[in-house]
């Protein structure tokens, strides 16, 4: 191996709250594949939640793992047959490898991939080390007028272009109302607001994210009454629906309907207020994750919804994000409120996981400088 290689330091869970830094293998390289530099790295909620509890549905973490999946960096080497990048491009990450060969792969599903090996997911890796390597195809060179914060950011934004505009295929001059105004919530009223929306509603409990979401793309912010006691969450959502149809002059049809619905909060009631909320032949986009929820049945047939789930990002996606970005349609800036260097990570996620940094400032995205 080539002394030009410096240690590849990584950030390692290896079990609930049991973290250490390591030197690992520097990976070898097929042909195909890159080998990059990280140099920034996005904390997702996804990560805070495998340092906390060890696991996501069914995926359990059952052996040492690197953490984090949201980066960019410097490509460092390349496989023999890779001809569109070169050492020194700033790159764009996505950190999930299909196999390419399945059902899913060919007719162009391939986020939907049985043996996708998806970044610091158990049992793979992920990207908060000093090097990385992935297939050529699925590491996008970075515009010259975008930094490489702005590259670890494509991967949340994404996830928003994929439920905005490859599930609910919105179209300029609709309506658009998403629940939840974190990180990924945002983002899909940035996407809306890029593909021009009539009108973004930003819902949420948190005064602080909505006020955020107003500065930033919503043209409207809801904050959902308190529930009363004893009251039911079917009855609590359609009372808070009914709220905000009346705050607002929502209807269920025409100009004043709400077109499409996005839940990026998981939260039960959210989803049924996104029944309640939409309008007629509209369609409902589920990209929060969260418990199982009852769904009122009624809306969803008279309305005759269209209602998809959402899961990550597939074919084009990152390329309309950066192109979202290099056009000035959307700007990720605004959205990193926190840096820390790679031997503060463990702080980054107690950041993230609280919500607020030492500064007491509110949390909206935490990014990791590479190792030094």
């Amino acid at each position: 191996m080539s002394t030009s290689y410096q240690p590849n330091t990584s950030f390692v869970l290896k079990a609930v709250e049991d973290v250490l830094y390591e030197d690992r293998p520097v990976p070898e390289l097929a042909d195909n594949e890159v080998l990059v530099e990280v140099k920034k790295t996005g904390i997702c909620g996804s990560d805070v939640h495998y340092l906390t509890h060890g696991r996501i549905g069914d995926f359990i973490v059952k052996a040492p793992m690197v953490l984090g999946h949201e980066s960019s960096g410097i490509v460092f080497k390349v496989g023999s047959k890779v001809k569109d990048l070169k050492p020194g491009d700033a790159v764009a990450l996505e950190p999930g490898q299909s196999c390419a060969t399945c059902e899913y792969c060919k007719s162009g599903r391939y986020h939907l991939c049985e043996d996708m090996a998806f970044a610091a997911t158990p049992p793979y890796d992920g990207t908060l080390a000093r090097y990385y390597k992935l297939r050529s195809d699925i590491a996008y060179k970075l515009p010259p007028n975008m930094t490489l914060e702005d590259g670890a950011m494509i991967e949340p934004l994404a996830v928003a272009v994929h439920s905005v505009s490859t599930l609910a295929k919105f179209q300029p001059e609709q309506t658009i109302a998403i629940f939840g105004a974190g990180p990924v919530g945002i983002l899909c009223m940035g996407v809306a607001k890029a593909l021009g929306a009539r009108r973004i509603i930003a819902i949420d409990i948190a005064e602080h994210r909505l006020e955020f979401a107003k500065t930033y793309a919503a043209t409207d912010g809801f904050l959902p009454p308190k529930m009363e006691e004893g009251e039911s969450k079917q009855t609590y959502s359609g009372r808070a629906a009914a709220d905000l149809k009346k705050q607002y002059g929502i209807s269920d049809r025409g100009d004043s309907a709400i077109n499409v619905v996005i839940d990026a909060s998981g939260a039960e009631v959210c989803v049924q207020m996104g029944f309640h909320i939409i309008g007629t032949g509209g369609t409902y986009v589920q990209v929060g994750m969260g418990p199982d929820a009852q769904v009122p049945f009624g809306p969803m047939m008279v309305k005759e919804l269209t209602v998809r789930g959402s899961f990550r990002y597939g074919p084009g996606d990152y390329k309309l994000a950066i192109a979202l970005v290099s056009q000035g349609k959307v700007d990720l800036k605004p959205l990193v409120t926190h840096r820390f260097e790679f031997t503060d990570a463990v702080a980054a996620f107690n950041t993230t996981k609280t919500g607020k940094g030492p500064d007491g400032k509110g949390v909206i995205k935490a990014i990791i400088n590479g190792p030094a």
